[in-house]
C-alpha cells in the first residue's frame, strides 16, 4: 500500500472532489442524502474554486484516487465578482429551486444552500474590518476520515500558504460550522486566531502567508 501524497489539483480530479465535499459536509460528517441532490453541495463549497483557480487547488492521492483537498482563491472580491458573472447563470440552471424532501432535516436547509449558491457577495460581506485587505485569500480544506490526524491538514496549508505567499498575497481566511469542534481545536493548533468579524454563530479565523 502507498502512502498518501499531496499533488496539483487535475481535471481528473473534478468528481472525486466533488464527492470529498459532500461526504464531509454535514460539519465534517457525511451529507450524502440530506439533500435532493449530491451535487448541490459541491457546486457551492467545491467545484467554483476548481473553476476559477485549478492552481490553488492541491489533492491528497490515496490509493489511486483523491481522498482530500485544500482549494483556495487568493482574491476573495475577484472570486465573488467571477462567480456572479460566470458561475450564477449555470448554477440558477443546474437547480432552479429546492428539491423534494428526503426526510433529513439539516440546520443547513436545502433553501439556504441555493441562496448561497446565487449569492456571492456573501464572502465579501462576512468580512468587515479591513480584513479583505490583511487576509484576502480564503480556502476550504476537507479530508476523508481514512486521512485524517495524520499530518496531512497542516501539510496542505503549508503548501496553499506558499503558493498565496510567492503571489504577494498577506493571508488567508476561512469560515467552518460553529458545531464542528474538531475543526476549531485544528485551525487553533495550526496557528490561524479569529478575526474580528467573527461571530459564535459564524467563527471566521485567519493566517498570515508568511
Amino acid at each position: 500500500m502507498t502512502e498518501p501524497f499531496i499533488r496539483p489539483y487535475r481535471a481528473t480530479d473534478r468528481d472525486d472532489v466533488a464527492d470529498i465535499c459532500v461526504r464531509t459536509a454535514a460539519a465534517g460528517d457525511d451529507a450524502r442524502g440530506i439533500y435532493s441532490s449530491d451535487l448541490l453541495m459541491p457546486d457551492v463549497y467545491a467545484l467554483p474554486y476548481v473553476e476559477h483557480s485549478p492552481d490553488l487547488a492541491w489533492v491528497v492521492e490515496h490509493e489511486g484516487r483523491a481522498t482530500g483537498y485544500i482549494l483556495g482563491v487568493a482574491d476573495t472580491q475577484d472570486f465573488a465578482n467571477w462567480w456572479a458573472r460566470e458561475w450564477t447563470p449555470g448554477f440558477r440552471t443546474r437547480h432552479p429551486a429546492p428539491g423534494p424532501p428526503t426526510g433529513a432535516h439539516p440546520g443547513y436547509t436545502e433553501a439556504q444552500l441555493l441562496r448561497d449558491g446565487t449569492d456571492p457577495d456573501r464572502m465579501v460581506r462576512g468580512l468587515r474590518h479591513g480584513e479583505l485587505t490583511t487576509h484576502p485569500a480564503h480556502l476550504h480544506i476537507d479530508l476523508l476520515p481514512v486521512l485524517q490526524r495524520r499530518g496531512l491538514g497542516s501539510r496542505l496549508i503549508d503548501t496553499l500558504r506558499a503558493a498565496l505567499a510567492e503571489r504577494g498575497v498577506p493571508g488567508v481566511h476561512l469560515g467552518y460550522a460553529a458545531e464542528n469542534a474538531a475543526a476549531r481545536l485544528f485551525y487553533d493548533r495550526y496557528g490561524f486566531t479569529e478575526l474580528p468579524s467573527s461571530t459564535p454563530q459564524a467563527p471566521l479565523v485567519g493566517i498570515s502567508t508568511t
